[in-house]
């Protein structure tokens, strides 16, 4: 009976055994994938990210989008002289030279206008080589390989019983779940920026129309904050993927497995959450709301 009863205990070890081993297999593949094109995807400008996208929306800010702000650009400017004229007494106090102020703010307003497009993209581009740069100071590695974290993975999980086993199993299974969620989340975010560069791309001549008035001008003020804090998010998720690359680092010392799966996946959650913190921060750096 106990000879039964131990190939029995072999039998449900070496079955666990191998669900654990291909849990852990590849575990962390997706999101090594995901972290270590953080680089490459942040660092990228929307003109380089993808062409095809970009002439789309650089083709609807021109042909669409200009018209409504040339409309707007009228009324503020038609605005902005009424208002020059009743500040002055209702034309009692007449002084030649606020016309020519006018005109030269007219003439820049214009020129935003036209031009809203280049220099939009040269905010990215000056942003995009600060990524750059930082990108060539991350010395470390992001890659988790939890066979050299836990060693000899299959002699620690001989020696341990079935219980064990099982419990382990079921924290491989649930943190292996888990990652895949995490690398649906890093996807989301670093192309959701891309995504949220062109939307912003697309719709700046309405906002830089209002940009020379002095009542209306917050919304271009606050359109161009929104454009640096947006390019700049890309510095500020490459400094997070700096400290994760050096936290998993640290994971080699340990020689406990369970605590080895926990921590990576801690610092992978914790990456994560970063990541989607950098959007707000880089707002309330730059004061865009």
């Amino acid at each position: 009976m106990s000879f039964i009863f131990n190939s029995f205990n072999d039998w449900i070890k070496n079955f666990l055994i191998g669900c654990i081993t291909g849990n852990l297999t590849g575990m962390f593949d997706d999101v090594n994938s995901r972290v270590g094109s953080i680089a490459s995807q942040v660092g990228q400008t929307p003109d380089g990210w993808n062409a095809n996208i970009f002439s789309m929306v650089q083709n609807l800010s021109q042909t669409v989008i200009i018209p409504i702000a040339g409309m707007i650009l009228t009324f503020v400017v038609c605005y902005e002289l009424i208002s020059m004229i009743m500040e002055k007494n209702n034309m009692h106090e007449m002084d030649t030279w606020m016309f020519f102020k006018w005109i030269f703010k007219t003439f820049i307003a214009i020129y935003l206008v036209t031009h809203t497009f280049d220099i939009t993209i040269a905010v990215f581009d000056m942003a995009q080589h600060v990524v750059q740069a930082s990108a060539g100071v991350i010395s470390g590695s992001t890659n988790i390989d939890i066979s050299s974290v836990t060693g000899s993975l299959q002699t620690q999980l001989s020696g341990m019983d079935v219980p064990a086993l099982f419990g382990l199993w079921m924290e491989s299974l649930l943190i292996s779940f888990s990652i895949k969620i995490l690398s649906v989340c890093i996807f989301l975010i670093i192309y959701g920026r891309m995504l949220e560069i062109y939307l912003l791309c697309s719709i700046g001549p309405i906002p830089f129309a209002t940009m020379t008035n002095r009542e209306w001008g917050d919304i271009g003020k606050n359109y161009l904050k929104s454009l640096f804090a947006l390019g700049f998010q890309g510095f500020l998720i490459m400094v997070c993927v700096a400290i994760y690359a050096v936290l998993v680092q640290t994971i080699s010392t340990t020689g406990d497995i369970q605590a080895a799966i926990w921590s990576c996946a801690g610092y992978t959650v914790l990456l994560c959450f970063a990541l989607f913190k950098t959007g707000s921060l880089s707002k309330s750096i730059f004061n865009a709301h």
